[in-house]
């Protein structure tokens, strides 16, 4: 009698264990299933305004080699207090004048007979940026610079900007707006529903100054170096998803 209940007991409990495992095995629905898909019509938009850049970022400069390092800091002095004076004396500002990079390194060359590198000299470096608040002027600069450092003169590239770009960055804002609405507008007519509000909105400012390099004459150049800022494009994106009503 007592071994047929334990065999009963034993039985009983594979089949609690067996209907356990089946149900933990079922799907489980939930009732937040989807809640985070996001019901509406995702677009983009571009707008962009083209604007005359009024302000010219100069990368200017001296590079000085000399025996010794003395020697090459000495000229690099002079030349670049030269071209320093040069800029204010044409109306760049000091404070619109900033440091980019200073360096001294050796110079060296290959001794074929000793078959290593040989140190032949030293070389200075100072290049500074130089804010140009009138386009027009910037030729003239450039000028005045290669004559005060002469033949040191290092004249790298120009970055033409806007000084104050709030109202053309608005007008494309507003245009990629409009833009992005009309897009969801015939997308809402194509798909038969009703175009709603804006429910999520992001923005990327793609807008990228021009660069350009410069090739500034020597000191005797009797030509004024010519300088033509084009114009600039101040481009921006926004992403809308509007509700479907």
């Amino acid at each position: 009698m007592k071994k047929r209940f334990l065999l009963l007991f034993a039985g009983i409990a594979i089949l609690v264990l067996m209907a356990g495992l089946a149900t933990s095995c079922q799907p489980s629905v939930s009732a937040a299933a989807g809640a985070n898909q996001q019901t509406g019509i995702s677009v983009s938009g571009d707008g962009k305004v083209t604007v005359t850049p009024d302000v010219a970022n100069i990368q200017l400069g001296i590079q000085a080699q000399a025996k010794t390092v003395a020697d090459a800091q000495s000229q690099a002095v002079k030349a670049m207090n030269d071209v320093m004076a040069a800029l204010t004396n044409n109306g760049v500002a000091q404070k619109d004048i900033q440091t980019q990079y200073y360096n001294i390194q050796q110079t060296t060359t290959y001794d074929n007979v000793k078959q290593q590198q040989i140190v032949t000299g030293y070389e200075v470096s100072n290049v500074v940026n130089a804010k140009v608040r009138d386009v027009t002027k910037a030729g003239s600069v450039i000028d005045a610079v290669t004559a005060a450092g002469g033949d040191l003169t290092r004249v790298n590239s120009i970055q033409f900007s806007l000084n104050d770009p709030t109202a053309a960055t608005d007008k494309a804002r507003e245009m990629a707006m409009a833009d992005a609405k009309d897009t969801a507008t015939q997308l809402a007519k194509l798909a038969g529903v009703t175009l709603g509000k804006p429910i999520s909105i992001s923005e990327n400012n793609t807008s990228v100054p021009l660069y350009a390099p410069v090739y500034a004459k020597a000191a005797d150049s009797v030509s004024s170096t010519p300088i033509s800022p084009g114009e600039l494009d101040i481009t921006l994106s926004v992403q809308v998803v509007y509700a479907i009503q």
